[in-house]
């Protein structure tokens, strides 16, 4: 099976095929690479939520959706590992006075009222329902009772529980027989009288209005304070998610997406290479199998060797350490596409790396060994 390398991240293809139909794009190759992106960078996230022994209960969002749990794991390795910085009331100032205008907002409003329902839908019902609103008003006015309080303990309307305020509204949020009559009161100041409508009697009261026009900062400032909150986060959480891609880059294959599920990578070639690297022992022990099993490219590793000055064991070890130094996904993917059907991946990989060095070192006339500027598969020639 086909795999792909993103980020560090082995990706089966059957998953790129599956996750690009959520990604539309101008071409197929498009849609492809965003999946990928995608799937590697929940890959990375959840593969680092684990190594952190995060465990997180999903929860609900604004439309009251339950996150999943790889989503809740997700959240929680970015609470835990990304800070920003709060945005200051200066900040939120500069954004306002750079661009006024795009805080223009229609006239608005805030209001509260007290709702009498009728007891029944019969005209006595709505005579009662009128009386005791009326009865209310008068008790308000009076001052024997505050709006809140009234409201609290009278009225029909959700809004009692919060003192019959009804929040900011825009003209048309309300039913014109209530809104009408409300829009014509000054701010701060009650109806004179309770206000008919099919849900009832209300006893109005405006408490602002706001003309239409350029919004005061005081009122836009929580607006733009989200905005550059969201702003902050979405820049850190790819500063983050970017670290965690070169860490696994720079690891070859770190992660490998199982059943769309992230493990540790593949032991059989990110991991043999840096054991390459760090242990002369089994390069040794390697040297003689890859002339074993591949004379020409044996051939060809002493003929380098000989003209560098070089011993085998150090001319394999640098060329691993240049690969693994430069390789890109790319050059990843290739490699364990290649490699996956031998019987031994790991060295499969090792000869695999060694003929593509050889042979564009061989064309350069006389071989020269890996080094750190080169590209993987070729030699420090500079003539091609």
């Amino acid at each position: 099976m086909r795999a792909i390398v993103v980020h560090g991240v082995e990706i089966p293809e059957r998953l790129i095929a599956s996750e690009a139909q959520h990604h539309p794009g101008q071409s197929i190759g498009a849609a492809r690479r965003a999946a990928g992106e995608a799937l590697a960078t929940k890959a990375l996230l959840l593969h680092r939520a684990r190594e952190l022994g995060l465990d997180a209960a999903p929860e609900l969002d604004a439309q009251g959706c339950e996150e999943t749990e790889e989503a809740a794991l997700v959240r929680a390795v970015i609470e835990a590992e990304v800070e920003i910085a709060v945005p200051t009331e200066a900040e939120c100032r500069r954004v306002y006075d750079a661009q006024p205008e795009r805080f223009r907002a229609p006239m608005l409003y805030e209001a509260a009222h007290i709702l009498i329902e009728p007891g029944s839908t019969d005209d006595a019902g709505w005579r009662d329902a009128e009386a005791a609103a009326q009865a209310l008003a008068a008790s308000l006015a009076a001052g024997e009772i505050a709006f809140a309080e009234a409201a609290r303990d009278y009225s029909s309307c959700p809004s009692a529980a919060v003192g019959g305020s009804l929040g900011q509204m825009r003209c048309g949020d309300l039913v014109a027989e209530v809104e009408a009559p409300l829009l014509a009161l000054s701010p701060g100041t009650m109806a004179p009288a309770p206000v008919r409508s099919r849900f009832g009697w209300h006893i109005l009261k405006l408490e602002r209005r706001i003309d239409a026009g350029i919004l005061p900062f005081e009122i836009a400032e929580p607006r733009i304070r989200l905005h550059l909150e969201s702003r902050a986060w979405l820049a850190a959480g790819a500063r983050y998610v970017a670290g965690l891609a070169e860490a696994a880059t720079a690891r070859g294959i770190a992660i490998t997406l199982a059943g769309g599920t992230p493990r540790e990578g593949s032991a059989c070639l990110g991991d043999l290479v840096g054991d390459l690297i760090g242990d002369r022992a089994l390069a040794e022990r390697l040297v003689p199998w890859l002339e074993a099993s591949d004379p020409e490219t044996g051939l060809r590793l002493r003929a380098a060797t000989g003209a560098a000055g070089i011993d085998a064991v150090s001319y394999v070890r640098r060329v691993v350490a240049d690969f693994v130094e430069r390789a890109t996904d790319d050059h990843w993917t290739r490699l364990i596409s290649a490699a996956r059907d031998a019987e031994d991946p790991a060295r499969a990989a090792l000869a695999l790396i060694m003929k593509a060095q050889l042979e564009t070192a061989g064309s350069c006339g006389t071989p020269q060994p890996a080094t750190a500027s080169s590209q993987p598969g070729r030699s420090g020639c500079t003539g091609r």
